[in-house]
Parts: structure tokens; sequence; C-alpha cells
């Protein structure tokens, strides 16, 4: 049995950043996936279920209203080792392509006050499970930390 690609990226390396995971034809279309990485995989705390919960929520709706990119997302979620998320856009693309849409996308999540878009119970499966305080705080971290000082190491998946 083959391996998944992802799996084949040493974990031990990576670092957090913006990676193409993968490229998929679909139909006429190149479908690009980017792993958002938010966390060192197993050299930090994973993000809790409640922040990276949020950040699904706030990420998703910002990325779908964004006059630019709104037509080409095509999904945003979180990785089940909770050290991240999937972003997938119709097209052919590169990390460095989305910089700064994440900036503002992570801008807009450390900045939200208010009510969670799609934070209640005929919305949402899981609607007492969020936490907008941590997931500020989690956006700001990467922001201020990650997306503010990109470098090709957090760009290019680790050999």
């Amino acid at each position: 049995m083959n391996k998944i690609p992802s799996f084949t990226i040493n974990h031990e390396k990576l670092l957090r950043g913006i990676y193409v995971s993968r490229k998929d034809v679909v139909g006429n279309e190149v479908v690009t996936t980017f792993d958002i990485r938010m966390k060192e995989p197993n050299r930090e705390p994973v993000l809790h279920n409640g922040a990276i919960h949020t950040i699904e929520h706030l990420a998703a709706t910002y990325l779908r209203n964004d006059p630019e990119w709104k037509d080409r997302v095509v999904y945003w979620g979180p990785m089940g080792c909770l050290t991240g998320n999937y972003l997938l856009l119709r097209g052919d693309w590169e990390s460095r392509d989305i910089v700064e849409l994440m900036k503002r996308t992570f801008q807009f999540v450390a900045d939200f006050e208010g009510e969670i878009p799609g934070a209640a119970p005929r919305d949402c499966g899981n609607w007492l499970l969020h936490d907008l305080p941590m997931a500020r705080w989690e956006a700001r971290k990467f922001l201020d930390e990650v997306l503010m000082n990109m470098s090709e190491e957090n760009l290019v998946y680790p050999q």
C-alpha cells in the first residue's frame, strides 16, 4: 500500500507556516491544498478544540467573503492533529501567493468581537464548543510570530 504524501513530510522538522500540501486536477481545474500550520508538530501544545473550532468558523466566514479570493475558496477546516488547518483553493497556487490573504484572515480572527458566525444550535453541530478569547490569542500569536516574519523555511516543506 502506498503512503499518503502528507505522511511522508518530516513532522519532526516541520515549522509553523504555509505549505502546499498537494495539487489535484478536478475536471479542468487544479485545486491546491494548503497546510496552514499554526503549531510545530509534537513540539508544542496543539490548538484547543474550542479555539480551533472558532478559528474554523471565523476564517471560513472571512475567506468566503474576501473580495479577491472568495470565488476560489473550496474549503477551510481544521487538521485532525489540531496543529493547523487546511485551505483548498481553485487554481494552481504556491505558498507565497496566499501570504497576504492569510495575514488578513488571521488579523480578522485576532480582532473579532461579537457573535461567532454560525455558532447557534441550528447552524452548528457542536455550538457549545467555541472559545473566542483563545481563538483570538492563537490567531494573534500565529500572525505576529509567523505570518509577519515569513521566510523560505515557513513556505517549503522540510526534506
